[in-house]
C-alpha cells in the first residue's frame, strides 16, 4: 500500500526514532528536577529541541511552548487570550475567525460564544481563503484576537498570512495562525513577521511523534512576555504557560524532526511540487472528464490535492482503494461529517461527497504514483 494521507499524519522519520529511544530507556529523568545527572541531561535535551524548533520557525527559543499538539495549542491560545484580556480589555467581547478553520479552532470559538463572546466568522472564497479587504475593515472594531489558518488542511489553499500580519502589526492587534499544515512545506521566518503574535503546529505532520506540538507565543519585547491564562494549571512549567511534566522523548523527537525539516526545506518543497505536477498530469490523462480539481494551482500547500471523482461516493471509493492506497475525504478530525471547508467554499453536498484528498510525501517516487494509472 502507498501512503498518501500525509495531511492526517506522517511516518516517523528513522532519525527521529533513533533520537527518541534513549529518552524512553536510560535517559528517563524529569527536566524539572535538579542537580543529578538524569535531570540535567533531560533539561539539556529539552533546551536543544527548543532551539531546533525555534530555528525552523524563525523565532526566539523562549517563545516556544511545548504542548500535546496543535489542537491543544489552538485551544490554549484562543481561550487563554479571551480569559486573560477579557477582564482588562474594552474589546474582550469581539473576536474574528473564518468559516474554513480547523475544527479545534472553530470549536474553541463556539465554546467562547456560548459564554458571551461575539465571534465573527468570515466567509471564504471558492478556495477557502478569506477576503483581505473584508478582514481589514473588521479591524476597525478592534477585535481582541483574530485566528486565520495559514494553509487549509483540506483544500490546500494558502491565506495571505504575511500580508495580514503586516496589517495586524500596524493596528497593534493580536493575530493567531494555525500553521500546522505548512511547516516544512512553506518557507517563513517569524522574526520577519512580528504581526503574528501566536502560532500553532504539531510534530506528527513533519515526521515527528504524535502527542507533541508547539504554541508559539511571541514576546511583546525582548524581556516582556505576552500574557494569557494557561489551559493547564499546576506546576508552572513552560514559562508558566503550561503545567505538566515535559514529555522529553516526544520533545526530543520533535526537535530532531524540526532540524531535518529545516535542513531539507527547499529540497522537499521542490520534490513535492514535482510529484504534484506529475500526479495531476497522470490523473488528467487517465481519467479526463471523470474528475475535477477543487484545489487552486497557485498559492497552495505543495503536495496537497483535493479532487472530485464525478458521480462516485468518496467513502465507497476510499474503501475500495484502501488495500492499495491510503487516502482521505478530508480532515481526520471531522471525518464523520461532510466537509465544512468545502461547503463554506460553495460546493454543494453532492460534490462534497465525491471529493477525496491526496497528500504527498517527498520520500515517495513518481513510480509509486503510477498506481493511479490502474484507476478507471
Amino acid at each position: 500500500m502507498i501512503y498518501l494521507d500525509n495531511s492526517a499524519t506522517t511516518k516517523l522519520h528513522p532519525e527521529v526514532l533513533e533520537t527518541m529511544l534513549p529518552y524512553l530507556k536510560e535517559e528517563y529523568g524529569n527536566p524539572s528536577s535538579k542537580f543529578y545527572l538524569l535531570a540535567e541531561n533531560a533539561k539539556k535535551a529539552v533546551k536543544i529541541a527548543r532551539e531546533q524548533v525555534a530555528l525552523l520557525l524563525g523565532c526566539d527559543d523562549d517563545e516556544i511552548v511545548f504542548t500535546s499538539g496543535a489542537t491543544e495549542s489552538n485551544n490554549m491560545i484562543i481561550k487563554g487570550v479571551q480569559d486573560y484580556y477579557g477582564r482588562i480589555s474594552e474589546n474582550s467581547n469581539y473576536m474574528i475567525t473564518s468559516q474554513a478553520e480547523h475544527p479545534s479552532v472553530l470549536e474553541s470559538f463556539r465554546y467562547l460564544e456560548e459564554r458571551g463572546t461575539n465571534v465573527k466568522y468570515l466567509e471564504v472564497d471558492s478556495f477557502a481563503r478569506v477576503n483581505v479587504n473584508e478582514l481589514t475593515e473588521e479591524l476597525k472594531h478592534q477585535p481582541l484576537l483574530t485566528s486565520i489558518i495559514w494553509g487549509n488542511n483540506e483544500i490546500g489553499s494558502l491565506n495571505p498570512i504575511p500580508d495580514l500580519a503586516q496589517r495586524f502589526e500596524k493596528n497593534n492587534l493580536f493575530f493567531h495562525t494555525d500553521a500546522t499544515q505548512i511547516i516544512g512545506k512553506v518557507p517563513f521566518y517569524l522574526k520577519d513577521l512580528p504581526g503574528i503574535r501566536f502560532l500553532s503546529m504539531s510534530g506528527h505532520k513533519i515526521g515527528g511523534p504524535k502527542g507533541i506540538g508547539v504554541a508559539v507565543i511571541r514576546k511583546q519585547s525582548k524581556e516582556i512576555y505576552t500574557k494569557l491564562t494557561p489551559l493547564l494549571h499546576g506546576g508552572g512549567q513552560e514559562n508558566d504557560y503550561r503545567s505538566g511534566t515535559l514529555a522529553v522523548h516526544n520533545i526530543v523527537g520533535l526537535g530532531k524532526a524540526a532540524e531535518i525539516a529545516h535542513k531539507h526545506l527547499n529540497e522537499n518543497i521542490a520534490k513535492l511540487k514535482e510529484l504534484e505536477e506529475y500526479l495531476i498530469a497522470l490523473l488528467s490523462e487517465n481519467l479526463g472528464n471523470k474528475i475535477t480539481f477543487n484545489s487552486d494551482t497557485e498559492n497552495k500547500i505543495p503536495g496537497l490535492i483535493s479532487l472530485q471523482f464525478i458521480g462516485v461516493n468518496n467513502e465507497l471509493l476510499l474503501k475500495k482503494l484502501s488495500p492499495f492506497v491510503a487516502l482521505s475525504s478530508g480532515s481526520a478530525c471531522s471525518s464523520s461529517k461532510p466537509s465544512h471547508v468545502l461547503t463554506s467554499a460553495g460546493l454543494p453536498l453532492e460534490e462534497v461527497r465525491q471529493t477525496i484528498r491526496i497528500t504527498l510525501n517527498p520520500n515517495i517516487s513518481k513510480s509509486d504514483l503510477d498506481i493511479f494509472r490502474n484507476i478507471k
